[in-house]
């Protein structure tokens, strides 16, 4: 089975990418964490350090791209070329309630006319390959049904689905029946590639997927993997992660944050964040985790840090 890294906004980028790929099993793709355009420049700095091909040495990286405008989505793909990449990902699936009330990510779902124009003019103007990471609607499951057929009017390259509606955010359970639904009809139609996405944290979850869903051929994984970068590996057959490669990525990590970013907060924001998620593997999560989350300096972080992985038991079973 194919397993993908999802586009975490914030979390995601190049220096998450490759000190994950310094420790843990190579993900078939990475995705990148969206690009909207911009009215003055194509790329903002953040954008082109991430696109940089020199940051994603090794890996098979997959940009992706937030817009309601054709015109915008061909121009970015033509400069997201010219980095060499091959496949370009269009995000209809970032649940924002700002990005959805401007029409863009999942908003885009609940204008079907307008979005079957749209995929019209980018599929039969871009060079690149096309893949689509979606919600299955913005207000109600029953909008599925007509955004799949939509879709599939267009040589789409990979179907990614995260099986809730833009108003779920992350909340509830995934709707299986709607991605059942897309497993039956893909079929039927012998195109395209499917990719499952949502609420795979653990092992299990995935060998129930997998066990339920034995024709797909590709996952995401997102929070889960922040959760437990050893995930993936657990999932090929490797020992659960043990402290001393955790701490190696943790020090990776941290060291190229503090190379990007200047100040304490900036730093201290992104590790709080991947923490956030992270704590989960260590029995005296609350204590360290509110030790973590309290430190203002990185004088403070550090020492917390370092008796986080002198002190605390990582668990043996994560829920």
């Amino acid at each position: 089975m194919k397993t993908y890294l999802a586009p975490l906004e914030g979390i995601t980028g190049y220096i998450y990418r490759n000190a994950y790929h310094t420790f843990f099993p190579d993900f078939d793709k990475y995705f990148l964490p969206f690009i909207a355009p911009h009215e003055k420049r194509c790329f903002n700095e953040k954008e082109k350090n991430d696109l940089l091909p020199e940051h994603n040495t090794g890996m098979h990286a997959v940009p992706q791209v937030l817009t309601n405008r054709a015109a915008d989505f061909i121009q970015i793909a033509e400069k997201i070329a010219d980095f060499g990449y091959e496949e370009i990902n269009l995000n209809l699936g970032c649940p924002s309630g700002t990005v959805a009330a401007k029409g863009r990510g999942s908003g885009f779902l609940a204008h079907p006319k307008e979005l079957d124009r749209f995929l019209d003019e980018i599929f039969s103007k871009t060079k690149l390959a096309i893949s689509i990471k979606t919600r299955v609607g913005k207000d109600s499951y029953e909008e599925w049904q007509n955004l799949l057929e939509i879709f599939l009017q267009y040589p789409v390259k990979e179907l990614i689905v995260h099986p809730r509606i833009q108003k779920d955010f992350y909340k509830n359970t995934p709707h299986m029946e709607s991605f059942a639904y897309a497993v039956d009809y893909c079929e039927k139609k012998g195109y395209p590639d499917l990719c499952y996405n949502g609420d795979l944290v653990t092992t299990e979850d995935i060998a129930a997927f997998r066990q339920a869903y034995p024709g797909v051929d590709a996952i995401m994984l997102g929070r889960g993997i922040i959760r437990n970068p050893g995930l993936y590996g657990e999932m090929l057959g490797s020992p659960a992660v043990d402290k001393k490669t955790l701490q190696s990525f943790h020090d990776k990590l941290y060291a190229d944050y503090t190379e990007e970013f200047s100040g304490d907060r900036n730093v201290l924001f992104k590790m709080k964040e991947i923490w956030s998620y992270m704590i989960d593997l260590f029995v005296d999560d609350k204590k360290y985790g509110k030790k973590i989350r309290k430190s203002q300096h990185v004088v403070e972080y550090e020492s917390v840090v370092r008796m986080l992985f002198a002190d605390a038991r990582l668990k043996t079973k994560i829920e």
